[in-house]
């Protein structure tokens, strides 16, 4: 990477090469057959997947077609990323409607090698289970007809994969009681709900914690957040902050280290993780 490129277009790159592998995996298409059906090699494919290289719209236009992309504002999308990713600077915020900042997000968390978040009105979003993000979306999205729902929900448990994947993160999650204790759906929906956290957090790669009311006022007074970090050494680490209408994007180095002081602060804090499974099975016990 050279001095003029910028941390903002190494992520973009990232972001979309995530995409395009998913594009391509999801209809069974070989990197070979990708690389024929815009001229280039097996290697350049995986090079484009992997944000190595600089994307071409034309290589894009085509890709998006082989793979059954046919929605304009989903084209446009990627193909304003894949322009983005070929210039310098840093992105701040995001349109907040699918697929714009979602799929972003998406390849920013699919991309990382890290996962550390604070939660405090929901369970993250990677922990839900389907009755519960059932809920959460239609309380969201009152006006959304019953596909709109579905999709919203199963993209957010196909995220939940990654967990799992080969490439799965270390997740480290501090979730408020207040975030377990606020009812979704009916009360079986919550009971399996705080079953599958305490099931999950069981995982190697997952840490996970409650910070209790008994504790009182804690670090995570700024609210939710998420902080991302990548294997690649010269990417810096992402602060991920959702808001009603867009997303920031924080990459600078003091903005970055002072939500991970917070962080810090809410994990010596809060219970630990085998503290917090039996809250949760009291929490499901008194449901």
């Amino acid at each position: 990477m050279t001095a003029s490129e910028s941390s903002g277009s190494v992520v973009r790159r990232i972001l979309l090469g995530s995409q395009l592998r998913r594009l391509r995996e999801s209809r069974g298409i070989t990197r070979e057959a990708a690389g024929y059906s815009i001229r280039a090699s097996e290697s350049k494919i995986s090079r484009m997947e992997l944000g190595r290289v600089s994307f071409k719209a034309r290589d894009i236009e085509d890709l998006l077609t082989l793979y059954g992309v046919v929605d304009e504002a989903e084209r446009a999308a990627l193909l304003g990323l894949a322009r983005e990713a070929n210039v310098t600077g840093w992105w701040h915020s995001y349109g907040d409607v699918l697929p714009g900042w979602f799929q972003t997000y998406v390849g920013l968390e699919g991309a990382a090698s890290h996962i550390a978040c604070y939660e405090v009105q929901f369970v993250h979003g990677l922990l839900q289970t389907e009755g519960y993000a059932h809920a959460v979306v239609t309380r969201g999205q009152p006006t959304a007809c019953d596909s709109e729902v579905e999709r919203r929900v199963a993209l957010r448990l196909e995220r939940q994969k990654l967990l799992v994947s080969e490439r799965a993160p270390e997740f480290h999650v501090v979730i408020d009681e207040a975030a377990l204790r606020r009812p979704y759906g009916g009360p079986q929906v919550m009971r399996n709900q705080l079953q599958h956290i305490i099931d999950v957090s069981e995982q190697s790669n997952v840490t996970l914690q409650v910070m209790p009311f008994e504790f009182g006022g804690h670090a995570g007074e700024s609210g939710a957040f998420t902080l991302l970090r990548f294997p690649e050494s010269d990417l810096p680490d992402v602060v991920y902050l959702e808001q009603l209408t867009s997303a920031l994007y924080l990459d600078k180095r003091d903005e970055v280290a002072q939500y991970g002081r917070v962080l810090d602060r809410l994990s010596a804090d809060g219970l630990a993780p085998a503290k917090s499974r039996d809250l949760l099975r009291r929490l499901a016990n008194e449901i």
